[in-house]
């Protein structure tokens, strides 16, 4: 696959490129459609990676690539259109995101510990403003309230979708989507504190 830019292709192409996609064997449509829409896979890997520490160990290249891995590898969902596409992707990488964590988590506690005097506290940093974890538990419990106004924060937050842009996706005027986004704010600040969303 090449990562030179991509052509323009309109709309029709691009879902049906997207429907050749979950056909077994039709890698023609696969590579075209990666060329076409690897620009904004990587621009929403890096608006997940914007929220994360300095030094991530994945760069949004390889968040990008590993998302598309994944959702190449899905023959029974039935993409709508470019948009939607990308929907899931932002949601799939949220999801690499926050398993990556869990992982740095685990294998962290695994780790020998070391033994800290109140006056080392200060050497061992501030926690991050966000934490991604956090985050996606505090919007799992929102989904149970609020599905839809828990994906205009998926896709608004993690994903980095202008408004129109969640609103073609889920399909709702745009003053719902901005109407969702300030009761999800609102009920997430709250959960999260002062630092949240």
């Amino acid at each position: 696959m090449s990562l030179e830019a991509a052509p323009e292709f309109d709309a029709a192409e691009v879902t049906q490129w997207l429907s050749g996609l979950t056909q077994p064997g039709d890698r023609a449509a696969g590579d075209q459609l990666f060329a076409l829409l690897y620009d904004e896979l990587r621009r929403i890997a890096r608006s997940h990676l914007r929220r994360e520490l300095p030094g991530h160990t994945l760069s949004a290249t390889a968040l990008a690539h590993e998302a598309w891995f994944r959702m190449a590898d899905q023959t029974r969902t039935q993409w709508k259109n470019r948009s939607h596409f990308l929907a899931v992707a932002s949601t799939m990488m949220r999801r690499i995101l926050v398993n990556h964590e869990m992982a740095r988590r685990a294998a962290k506690r695994d780790a020998e510990l070391v033994s800290v005097t109140l006056s080392g506290l200060e050497q061992l940093g501030a926690a991050p403003d966000r934490d991604l974890v956090a985050v996606h538990e505090a919007l799992q419990a929102f989904e149970t309230i609020d599905p839809r106004a828990a994906k205009v924060v998926e896709l608004r937050f993690f994903g980095g979708l202008e408004n129109e842009e969640v609103a073609q996706v889920l399909g709702i005027s745009l003053a719902t989507v901005k109407r969702d986004w300030t009761v999800a704010r609102a009920w997430l600040h709250r959960e999260l504190g002062s630092g949240a969303a």
